[in-house]
């Protein structure tokens, strides 16, 4: 199977695409699957673009837009998750995974989902200690703090990864593990990013859940984006134990490492995209603890036993089959015909996919905000924290804004190799 891995999306689809094609043609392969590592920028009106936190003077359309209407098709299954710089009211509708658009699925906010037999897991959003314990509290429309929140790393996102057993092929994450770079050569990092070495040296470069997750799961290939540079290192588990492949791409500009593609092992096609077994018992699992206000979840509470889960969602999928629940526009498309926005703000609907899987599981829609979930937003508590942290440098927040203007009009830089 040849997987194509890309860095940071920016809405881009129509020049990744682009790309691919190329690939395809001056190779003569064709290319199964597309994996965005963040970034990707679900946009699909002038609306959503009030939940994108980028400067005014990024804040365009691009191309997603034309997948979402259906006027453009996805020409190669693409899976991506979220990073910090997204239409995060789209991408709440679609926390659990699902189509954003056709043949173009999210991962949601953590998930695992298979791609023929290769099994693809992924947590969507940076790390951010300040947040890592709270609760998924942001509602649209965002204020100047919950615009940045919304995207951070929860820990019950984490804890539901934290309880795969099944071997994971993939992982995709936006910012890079923690202490990845003492895996690579970071010295050679450093000469291209030089303002990354004081991080290196304390062990501040990265995300401290992806660490976690990096440990507990050693997937064959571990793949990010989210510093605007490619950095490859090999993590040994142990002695003598499985190898992880870690790869970061770049965002896509011409002249930048944004792509990557490789060949690994599968089952002959023909490949889709199916619902995993484990990962839905574990959401059916978690699902009562779901935090919705300021407040983490509280892990002990869980009522149901994981085989009992495992055993419900195995019967349900024999019934229904594995394949995702298909498509369906929540908001009107961008028209370019139009001089102003599409219709007006109308919060975030339920949206049909997150619907029917939740049916499928049994399981209470709970996404709808509520005065419990709304009142925290407002506590004297959180507002202080909130005006303590918001002028704070954070690392974390790479800016989008770091072109150079001349580069705009060389051609792409595009790898490919076999791993």
């Amino acid at each position: 199977m040849k997987i194509a891995i890309e860095g940071c999306m920016h809405g881009d689809l129509d020049k990744v695409y682009q790309t691919l094609k190329l690939i395809e043609s001056q190779n003569g392969t064709k290319i199964d699957l597309l994996l965005c590592c963040g970034d990707f920028q679900a946009v699909r009106n002038e609306r959503d673009m009030e939940s994108l936190n980028v400067p005014l003077k990024y804040r365009e359309m691009k191309s997603f837009w034309k997948y979402y209407s259906g006027r453009e098709i996805a020409p190669v299954p693409t899976i991506f998750i979220g990073g910090n710089h997204e239409a995060s009211n789209y991408l709440w509708e679609l926390c659990y995974g699902g189509y954003a658009a056709p043949n173009i699925y999210f991962l949601g906010f953590a998930g695992v989902i298979k791609f023929g037999n290769i099994r693809i897991g992924g947590l969507s959003g940076i790390y951010n200690a300040r947040n890592y314990r709270t609760g998924h509290h942001e509602r649209a429309p965002y204020n100047e703090s919950s615009i940045r929140s919304v995207y951070h790393v929860r820990e019950y996102d984490v804890h539901k990864l934290m309880q795969v057993e099944e071997p994971i092929d993939i992982f995709l994450s936006h910012d890079w593990p923690v202490g990845i770079t003492d895996c690579g050569n970071w010295k050679q990092l450093v000469r291209y990013k030089p303002h990354f070495e004081k991080e290196i040296q304390e062990k501040t470069l990265g995300s401290k859940a992806a660490a976690q997750l990096l440990e507990k799961l050693r997937p064959a290939y571990w793949f990010s984006a989210h510093l605007h540079c490619k950095f490859a290192a090999v993590v040994q588990h142990g002695e003598g134990g499985p190898l992880t492949k870690f790869l970061a791409l770049d965002k896509c500009l011409p002249r930048r490492k944004f792509l990557q593609v490789i060949e690994i092992e599968s089952e002959p096609g023909p490949y889709e995209i199916q619902y995993d077994e484990e990962w839905l018992a574990i959401t059916r699992k978690f699902n009562s603890i779901f935090p919705l206000t300021f407040k983490n979840a509280n892990f002990g509470a869980t009522q149901l036993e994981m085989e009992d889960c495992r055993q419900f969602v195995s019967s349900r999928l024999q019934e229904r089959g594995t394949k995702p629940f298909e498509f369906t526009q929540t908001a009107p498309p961008f028209d370019p015909t139009q001089s102003g926005p599409n219709g007006s703000f109308s919060g975030c609907p339920r949206n049909p996919q997150t619907e029917s899987l939740l049916q499928l599981l049994e399981l209470p829609y709970l996404l709808d905000s509520t005065s419990e979930s709304r009142e925290g937003r407002y506590s004297p508590s959180a507002s202080q924290s909130i005006q303590r942290g918001s002028f704070v440098h954070n690392s974390e927040e790479i800016p989008i804004d770091d072109v150079d203007e001349s580069e705009l009009e060389e051609a792409d830089d595009v790898d490919t190799r076999k791993e």
